[in-house]
């Protein structure tokens, strides 16, 4: 029996759908609704990484938002440490923000262009452990900073000051500030040039091996998602069509469309 599989579980989604109704006419009646997100069910063992994969429209980071609650499900189950988290109201929920975070896709948008980086990474701080001290807060951000490769001067700054990497660095370490046990991570490298990409997979390697993350790590490149996960989830139009170990996977694809995803990834 391998490590993987004696470790507990973390995350468990069971049939989970999420409809955006589509509205016609004057009246805006629903005629119809998109389903983003059509009975996904999968586990996420602690301190592993699962993949999940598929092309713009699968419904793949719906998924994600759904289970951080950024998108409420319209069914389906959550569980969190065998808690059920997805019917609860927005207070019970509170105590769950702390423990699963989210890395957004574009680190040029996600960060609010008028606050210090101090500011950026303080902020979930001052929510979440209101009695703390400015000092104790200060001490937290140079920690944090330095744990994602930056220097803790970078506080002062301000997010048009740094590249595209170093601003992805800083949506990490807000992401780290609460220390969450789950981090859901939408697409952290697409919008980063290729060279900087494999420095920030390797960060997030790095911070899961040292403080015990366990990370849903949403892409559309199998490549990267072959290189970080432990399992790979494929998802299109809303479904899971495949499931499988992350070297499964791209060794012996058994889905058209899985084989389509990898047909795409550029080879040597």
């Amino acid at each position: 029996m391998s490590e993987e599989t004696t470790k507990p579980t973390l995350l468990e989604v069971q049939d989970l759908k999420v409809y955006f109704p589509i509205k016609t006419g004057i009246l805006q009646r629903v005629t119809d609704y998109v389903r983003a997100v059509d009975g996904v069910s999968f586990k996420v063992k602690k301190g592993t990484t699962v993949g999940l994969v598929g092309e713009s429209g699968s419904g793949k980071t719906t998924c994600g938002r759904a289970i951080s609650r950024l998108v409420e499900p319209t069914s389906g189950q959550v569980f969190y440490e065998g808690r059920e988290i997805s019917g609860l109201s927005s207070n019970e929920f509170f105590e769950y923000r702390k423990k699963i975070q989210i890395i957004f896709q574009d680190p040029f948008n996600s960060l609010n262009p008028r606050m210090s980086v101090y500011s950026i990474i303080a902020e979930p701080l001052s929510i979440h452990f209101p009695s703390w001290t400015k000092e104790q807060k200060r001490e937290r951000v140079s920690v944090l900073l330095a744990q994602v490769g930056l220097s803790p001067d970078h506080a002062n700054r301000y997010p048009h000051q740094f590249s595209g990497g170093q601003r992805q660095r800083i949506g990490i370490a807000r992401a780290l500030a609460v220390e969450p046990d789950f981090i859901i991570c939408d697409e952290p490298v697409s919008a980063l040039d290729v060279s900087v990409q494999a420095q920030i997979v390797n960060l997030l390697q790095d911070l899961q091996e040292s403080l015990g993350l366990t990370y849903l790590f949403i892409a559309h490149d199998l490549a990267v998602v072959e290189h970080i996960s432990d399992d790979v989830l494929v998802m299109t139009e809303g479904k899971v069509v495949e499931q499988a170990t992350a070297g499964e996977i791209y060794r012996n694809p058994q889905h058209p469309y899985t084989q389509k995803l990898l047909a795409a990834v550029p080879s040597l």
